[in-house]
């Protein structure tokens, strides 16, 4: 997971819990590093740390399918017309309450920018989304998560077309952080969402609510490092981004 080249972890196949990363749709779709991003050490800590394991088919299943699905695009497409899991001309999201954001205005700032957004004085910020490029922040946080940031589906409390779940998501602290070192923990929170679809089964609006906070506090945990150590165990961590999401 920490370093490979391209043609030895990029090999088309089948992501059992993901739509739209192989097959004829996605022959012409623009990837933000390259080529499509594989899953199998993300996929791998998800089995293993999951709490629910819900059978194909069921509504959970299709939930958690599209919420990995949406979330991958976010996060590794770069045109809107390569969208599969919504509606680009009319898709908004939100965090918390925050001003709907258009599928280009996520796109600019990054997924994980998107999600961090915080109205806290700047010389407040543990993590200061601002300052921070799409690229720069995916970086940061594979660095950190050295085998990635599974999500699962906890519940399903309605179906489409709006379909409201409880979601947890968490990863191990195996790489530092803003200067902080790592501590090997697990780093863990939780949050609902609700995915209003269209009448096309595509996502037209997705609002998520957690506590950002709770999510940062984990990651500030450990002793600060000096600043060589902190620049050289970050060069060091950061690794190749096709192989963690």
């Amino acid at each position: 997971m920490a370093s490979g080249k391209v043609s030895e972890v990029v090999v088309e196949g089948y992501d059992k819990y993901r739509s739209y990363i192989w097959g004829e749709g996605e022959k012409n779709t623009v990837w933000r590093f390259g080529a499509p991003p594989t899953y199998d050490i993300v996929n791998k800590l998800f089995e293993e740390g999951r709490t629910q394991e819900w059978a194909v088919g069921t509504l959970e299943e299709k939930v958690q399918r599209l919420l990995k699905s949406w979330e991958m695009e976010i996060f590794h497409k770069v045109r809107p017309q390569d969208f599969k899991t919504l509606n680009p001309e009319t898709f908004t999201s939100s965090i918390n309450g925050s001003p709907a954001a258009k599928l280009e205005d996520v796109l600019g700032i990054g997924g994980y920018n998107a999600f961090l957004q915080t109205t806290l004085p700047v010389n407040l910020r543990a993590y200061d989304p601002s300052q921070e490029t799409s690229e720069s922040s995916q970086l940061v946080f594979r660095g950190t998560f050295l085998r990635g940031f599974a999500i699962e589906v906890l519940e399903v409390y309605s179906d489409a077309p709006e379909i409201v779940y409880k979601f947890r998501h968490w990863a191990y602290m195996e790489g530092p952080f803003k200067g902080h070192a790592p501590t090997g923990e697990l780093v863990e929170f939780y949050g609902t969402a609700i995915f209003t679809l269209d009448e096309s089964m595509k996502l037209e609006k997705v609002q998520i609510f957690y506590d950002p906070n709770v999510l940062l506090g984990q990651l500030l945990k450990g002793p600060l490092l000096d600043v060589g150590e902190a620049s050289t165990t970050s060069t060091t961590t950061s690794g190749c981004p096709f192989l963690r999401s």
